[in-house]
């Protein structure tokens, strides 16, 4: 196989990927840099974080991505009392047969949206570990695989923290990427407002790409050429946040591998067949933020995200990037 992809191909994706993406836009307004992250979490067959107030929209951006691309959409209310059967599914016995039947549970879909959460005990969190490492669920030594495309989107508050139960390293290191949504600009909000429903069961939209295209383009993001210089731009990033002493521990060998992911992701959204520093750059906070916690930790989330946010800014900047 060729380093570079042809051309033609490049041209053909970018074009699906615009299509997509203008199919979003028209429930998700003013917030196309949320939109072209997901895309680019998607590509690279990641996992995507939420972690913004209630109301602002991540529930209508997950519904929106599975009906854009005509695939089965699960929700998930995460609380206390939630079982890791309730997220998986449970083995049961049929009296017809005389033998165990497995009932599915509701993360067998291509778009499962866990809702807030850090307010289920960590034994249902873990639940979602091997399904969102390996496409599969084992229940009782039996595996079972999930549709494809398979992604998972959770959500969490920043502010409210009463009663929850904050996710493992080993959880947060599964997500590709950590987004916020914010309030939508004036004009765009009032176009919300405007709206007949605010619903997003009454979202209507077409579907832009097959499940067969989007294994096509997520193939065609992992060959898109990474250059050794930008290779060793991503390991002095990872490198550098290893010994920063801000910072408890440094990132992982699979931080390091979704950076490079979804840099190459990123190139095919802006249409080309090779990665630049600048796309390596652009997401370093996103896909790394939230893989560090602070040597003092704060009371205050938000307040810890900034501040993992500045170390790592102060970082970028001491390092030269590749020509």
């Amino acid at each position: 196989m060729s380093d570079f992809v042809a051309a033609s191909t490049i041209a053909d994706a970018k074009a699906a990927i615009d299509k997509l993406r203008a199919n979003m836009q028209r429930t998700i307004k003013g917030k196309d840099d949320v939109i072209e992250r997901t895309i680019i979490c998607m590509l690279a067959r990641g996992h995507l974080l939420i972690e913004d107030l209630p109301g602002v929209g991540k529930t209508t951006l997950a519904y929106s991505l599975a009906r854009s691309l005509d695939t089965a959409f699960s929700r998930i209310q995460f609380t206390s009392d939630l079982l890791p059967s309730d997220v998986t599914g449970v083995a049961i016995y049929d009296e017809t047969t005389k033998e165990f039947i497995f009932k599915k549970g509701p993360v067998f879909a291509s778009i499962v949206l866990a809702d807030e959460i850090n307010r289920a005990t960590p034994k249902t969190q873990s639940a979602l570990l091997e399904v969102m490492d390996r496409g599969r669920v084992t229940v009782d030594g039996e595996s079972h695989p999930v549709d494809h495309p398979f992604m998972v989107f959770a959500t969490q508050n920043p502010v409210d923290y009463e009663g929850t139960f904050p996710l493992p390293e080993s959880q947060m290191d599964r997500f590709l990427m950590r987004i916020q949504m914010g309030y939508p600009a004036g004009k765009d909000e009032l176009d919300i407002l405007r709206a007949e429903s605010s619903s997003y069961d009454d979202i209507v939209l077409d579907p832009a790409l097959t499940r067969t295209e989007v294994s096509q383009l997520q193939q065609i993001a992992t060959q898109v050429f990474v250059e050794d210089s930008v290779l060793d731009y991503v390991l002095r990033v990872i490198t550098a946040t290893r010994t920063e002493s801000e910072f408890k521990s440094g990132i992982s060998v699979r931080g390091g591998l979704a950076l490079k992911s979804a840099a190459q992701a990123l190139a095919l959204v802006r249409g080309r067949d090779f990665v630049i520093p600048d796309d390596v750059t652009d997401l370093i906070a996103p896909t790394l933020g939230h893989r560090l916690s602070l040597t003092r930790p704060t009371s205050d989330a938000l307040e810890e995200r900034r501040a993992i946010g500045a170390v790592l800014k102060r970082i970028v900047e001491a390092l030269p990037e590749p020509q």
